[in-house]
């Protein structure tokens, strides 16, 4: 099965300075062991470069009943880390085999 590539999906994230920050979304998913959904995104304009490492943030939101997104919300758990980066590591190994 083809896995079909979503249009790039950006999100705006507010700093605890109050500055906005564009972001690309890598991926979403939902996990039914915590009862959350995640994204993970990196910022805008941070090219693939083979030097240098993208840093990848990771929130939790919650879907709100009438389908809209809920607020982004921190990991709080080691466990919560540890499931999403498994969950990074296998999508970009699907990545490279593309």
């Amino acid at each position: 099965m083809a896995h079909e590539h979503e249009e790039h999906q950006h999100i705006t994230v507010v700093d605890e300075n109050g500055n906005e920050q564009l972001f690309e979304v890598l991926f979403t998913f939902d996990s039914e062991d915590f009862g959350k959904s995640y994204v993970l995104y990196y910022p805008v304009g941070a090219e693939e470069d083979d030097n240098e490492e993208i840093e990848i943030h990771a929130s939790s939101y919650v879907q709100h009943e009438d389908g809209t997104e809920g607020d982004l919300q921190p990991i709080e758990t080691d466990e919560e880390w540890d499931m999403i980066e498994e969950m990074l590591n296998t999508f970009l190994d699907e990545e490279e085999e593309e």
